[in-house]
Parts: C-alpha cells; structure tokens; sequence
C-alpha cells in the first residue's frame, strides 16, 4: 500500500514542506515567512545543514521499515513462571543413572529442568539431510528476505527478553545482568550490524588484473553460499552461542546445523523455536536450522560429515584436538575459538582507578568468570598495584551470591555450570598460596544456605601472583580475580605474553606510546585500550585468537565470508572485441619447440620487464625477431 508522509520545518526565513514517499525524499518551499522569523545567515546554514540530515535519516529509517518483523510466537517453557520453584535433585547431575537421556537441571538450585532425548547418528543424518533440501531454496532468496528473517527475530528477541534472560538464567545459573550483557545484548547487536552491512561484505568484491597481459579481461571474488554449515558451541552463553552463527551462516545462504553442549540442552530447545518461529512468520521452512545434543561419543558422526562445509567450534583446546582430527577425514575447515587467559595490563599514569576498577570487575565477574574473553589476569605496575589492591579487596569482599530466583534483591555472582572443578580451582589457590600469593577473598567452594545443591564458588581475589604460579597458566573459567605486579612496561608485556593462551587482552594508561606498546607486542587476537572487550561487542571487527586460542575468526565481514564459498571468476572485459586465443606458434601440437621457446620468453618480457628496452626486446621475440 502507498504511503506519504509530509512535515515541515524553517529554514532561512522559510517554511519548507517535507514529503517521504515509498520510494523518495522531496522538499518544497511553501511559503516565506516574515522577517522577524528569519535567523541570521550564519545560523540558517547550519539550521539547513541540521534538517537536511535530520530528513535523511528519517528517510532511511522509514525505508527500513518496510522490511520491519512480522509478530510471532513460541511456546515459553514453564519454568519460567515466577511460581514455579522445582524439586532439587539428589545429585545433580546431566547423567542419569537409569536411561541415555540428558538430565537437564538449574545449577544454581539442583532443580531439575526435565529430560532431553540426545541424538543418534541417523538424527543427525535426518538433520543434515532436511536442512540441504531448505537450502536449496534458501539460496535464492535476495538480501532484502533475509533480513525481513533477522528483523522478525530480533523484533521477537526485544519483546521477549524477560523470557530469554530466564532460561539462560536457569540452565547456566548466571544473573538477569550478565544475561542481558552477555547473552541478549550482544546478539541484537550483531543482527544490527548483519542487516546493515552484511550484504556489502558479501556482494562480488572487484580485483585488479594483470596488465598488460590481462588487460582484456575483468576479475572478481564472489562469496557464495557452502550449503550446510555446523557449529559445535559452548554452554557459557546458551542463548548467543546458539543464535550467533545461525545469524552469519543463514544470512550467508546457508543452513545450519548447531551442536550446543549438554549441559545447557534445556535452554537450546526454548532458542532454536525462536529461531525456527522466525523463519515460518517469513515464510520459509524451518528445516534450514536445526539443533542439536548428543553425547561426545556420538559428536563425530557430526563432524566428520561429508555434508557439512564449514565448522565453528567453541570449547576447549583438549576437545578441539578431537575435533579436528575428526573434520580432518572429510578435509572440512574449521574455525576454532578456544577460550583464553587474557590480561589487563594496568599503567602508572592510569586515572580515575576506581572507574577502571569497574571494568576489571566487569571483565572478571561477567557470568561468574565463565567467560571466554573474561580478564584472567590483571598485571599492574608499581604505583597503582597497592591502591588497586585495596580498591578491588573491599569491592570484591561484598559480592553476594545466589539464584536467578533471588535477582529481586540483588545478585552479584550467580552459580557455575557445574561443580566439577571445584577441586580443581580451590588446589590452584592453595599452590599459589603456598608460592608466595596472598588470598584476600574466597578462594572456596560456597555452600549456600538456601540452596545447599546449588554450584557456587565464592568470588575469589588472589594478590602477589607470579607466572610461575600454576594459576597464572592455566584458563580457571571462574569466579577468581588474579593480580599480577610488574616492574615496568615491558616486564607487563612480558607477563601477558607468558601463557599459551592468546585471544584478547586490555590495556589501561594514558601515555598514547605506552598504550601503542602494548597493543603492538601483546600477542593476541584482539586488543581494548582503556575498555574491556569492547572488540566483541563491536561486531564490525573478526573474533578469534592465536597460538593456544584457536584459529580462523568470526564476526565482521570476514566472520561472514569465512562461511562461503569464495568464487574467483574471471571474465572477458570486451567479450566481442577481445578474447583469449592461442597464437600458432604454441598451439598443440608444437611446429617448432624452439620458436615456441623464444616466443613464450618474449611474451614473459613483455608482461613483466623491468626496463623499457627488456619489453622492446620481449616484443621482438614475439615477432620472431
């Protein structure tokens, strides 16, 4: 249905009628005003220069909007009525002892979520199997479907985020907070970046041609769509993990296939039916994406799979091993991301240290430390060590820990995934202990009087750390705040640099060449300066890291092309006037190999000599000169 819509404004004396229609922007001038109305010329430009941007802003918000979502909606599980409280479980645990289900339980209270069927290799062969045949037709679809598809869901993703915060909440144990930071947060804003640049970085990218021997033809890269994609992700953000890279793979042209952890099987459900809802309301098959859990004996099966193109692992670097010597029987690539110990490097001249410090406290506590870029270390120099100390000790020691279901009081650090590195974590802190570190707060498992089969772990801050310490080398994904001292700069980077880790890092200072420094020699993937991971959330920038981080990147447009087809194609520029024809002289088969030598030596100095008279030299052989 046509549309108009008209305002006014003032400019310059006049009024000035303004007219958005479905497919332009005009202006007309209605009438002039008396004088007293009129603003000095100066003012009146800038006046102009304000309306004239103002309008087309407007204009292509409006534009927009013709692809808004379309509403729907899915099922809420019910154990996100605020009534509902659910039975603790003797032992909780994702095993049971009495059948091959997945026992889905809340970490934070032991109550358990229900039961999840995990999937056989004929599943998975079914999946892989619907989601080709959708593909199909999914590749056709223009730029402007796809985003109608991701515009729908982010619009279900911003009217539901009481619903999505809940469920994360409830089958990973973290906070309403770090779920709307970590989870809901983060996933808008990479479908924002996605709809307005994702098709940029995917139109056929023009390349330079060989001249003068090319002169003739055009070249270009094009990304097409892989068919079926896979992602085997993580449990530490089930709602961002799962959506993450079926937002990249779909709007590519692909379908998908995503392996989620067992210990979030629950959530996945709830998730990959907002998903699914979104494609429907579009008009399209829900067969394109599938989710899906097995145990890790049947996880192979999956990725060694002559049907999947491409590979997004996040997890462990133990597993990561597996997996690629999995893919590797089908030679299918991968991008693998396995966490780190990244470090915050804190700079003398650092000011204001108690806004720094809540960022580090961000960048620790962030879902409990289960955080793939979580800051692991924190490497300060001399002066500012003690005063940070003292800033983080008295912070750190008021932390309260609880439930999702205790958020309407205040929560600062929900529980862990599981309690099965307990052990693990509390012998770090008693080595480190032993070797010199100071513990000034937690460093125990916590047993928490209202939910005694909870898995909480008390926020921990660990002082005097050297790296020499096991817990200085080793990825703790919990709730422990490390605080390292350096001599200067370079011993800071040193310190950073000593861990087999290397994803992302940070560095707070105010000296630009210190903060150059730092950003240059620290090995990573990715570098904030004076913030904290901000490179995540700006999702225009590629994920990933080096060394014992994984390799290959996500997000940004080469997160985007690292999941196609990348399409050399080269092409007559004059197809009528020019084209490609083998001269007599080296076609087969040969009439003189001698002269078919000196031509083809010409035809090299033609193309490629360094001096005037090396191509006038080259052109004579090719003339037979």
């Amino acid at each position: 249905m046509a549309m108009r819509v008209s305002f006014d404004f003032l400019v310059s004396g006049f009024k000035i009628g303004c007219s958005v229609s479905r497919d332009s922007l005009s202006f007309s001038t209605l009438e002039a005003l008396p004088s007293q109305e009129s603003l000095p010329s100066g003012q009146s430009v800038l006046v102009s220069i304000v309306c004239a941007f103002l309008s087309y802003v407007f204009f292509k918000q409006w534009r927009a909007s013709r692809f808004n979502g379309v509403p729907y909606s899915v099922p809420i599980p019910e154990q996100v009525d605020p009534d509902w409280k659910g039975e603790a479980m003797m032992h909780p645990s994702i095993k049971s002892n009495t059948d091959y289900l997945i026992q889905c339980y809340a970490p934070a209270t032991g109550a358990s979520l229900g039961k999840v069927t995990p999937a056989y290799p004929e599943d998975i062969d079914a999946a892989i199997r619907s989601s080709a045949v959708a593909q199909v037709q999914w590749a056709k679809t223009s730029f402007d479907e796809r985003r109608k598809f991701l515009r729908t869901l982010l619009k279900y993703i911003l009217d539901n985020q009481d619903p999505i915060a809940a469920v994360a909440c409830l089958d990973s144990g973290k906070t309403k907070v770090d779920a709307a930071f970590g989870e809901i947060l983060v996933t808008a804003e990479k479908i924002k970046w996605v709809l307005n640049h994702g098709e940029k970085a995917l139109l056929p990218e023009k390349r330079e041609n060989s001249w003068p021997l090319q002169c003739y033809k055009k070249v270009e890269l094009r990304y097409e769509p892989l068919g079926v994609v896979a992602a085997c992700v993580s449990w530490n953000y089930p709602f961002h993990n799962l959506l993450g890279p079926i937002i990249s793979s779909t709007f590519a042209g692909n379908g998908i296939i995503v392996k989620g952890s067992e210990q979030t099987a629950w959530s996945s459900q709830y998730y990959i039916s907002i998903v699914k809802g979104a494609l429907v309301a579009c008009g399209h098959s829900p067969d394109l994406v599938h989710s899906i859990m097995c145990w890790p004996e049947v996880a192979p099966h999956l990725t060694s799979h002559p049907g999947i193109g491409h590979i997004t692992f996040i997890g462990s670097r133990p597993v990561a091993h597996h997996v690629a010597a999995s893919a590797s029987k089908v030679l299918t690539p991968l991008c693998i991301e396995l966490g780190g110990k990244d470090a915050a490097i804190i700079l003398d001249d650092t000011a204001n240290l108690p806004s720094v410090a809540s960022i580090l406290m961000r960048g620790v506590f962030q879902s409990c430390g289960q955080n793939c870029v979580g800051i692991e270390r924190i490497i300060a120099t001399p002066k500012v060590y003690p005063t940070l100390v003292s800033i983080l000790e008295s912070r750190i020691n008021k932390l309260r820990i609880g439930s999702i279901l205790d958020d309407v009081t205040g929560v600062d650090c929900g529980a862990v995934i599981s309690d099965a590195h307990f052990s693990r974590l509390e012998a770090l802190v008693e080595q480190a202990v032993s070797l010199g570190a100071r513990c000034l707060a937690g460093g125990k498992k916590y047993n928490h009087p209202k939910y005694p089969k909870g898995h909480y772990f008390t926020p921990t801050l660990l002082v005097d750390v050297t790296p020499s310490m096991a817990i200085a080398q080793h990825e703790v994904f919990g709730p422990i705040c490390l605080l390292m001292r350096a001599s200067d700069v370079g011993d800071a980077i040193s310190i950073a640099n000593s861990t087999e880790y290397a994803l992302g890092g940070s560095v707070f200072g105010r000296n630009q060449k210190d903060l150059d420094r730092v950003a240059r020699e620290m090995h990573c993937g990715m570098v904030s300066i004076n913030d904290f991971a901000v490179y995540y959330l700006n999702q225009s920038l590629p994920f990933g890291g080096v060394k014992g981080s994984g390799y290959g990147r996500f997000a940004g447009a080469e997160g985007l092309r690292s999941v196609c087809n990348l399409k050399a194609v080269a092409r007559d520029r004059f197809p009528r006037i020019a084209s490609t024809a083998i001269p007599p002289v080296v076609d087969y088969p040969l009439k003189d190999g001698e002269r078919a030598w000196r031509f083809t030596k010409g035809l090299v100095e033609v193309g490629y000599g360094e001096t005037v008279m090396r191509r006038v030299k080259g052109v004579g052989k090719l003339m037979g000169l």
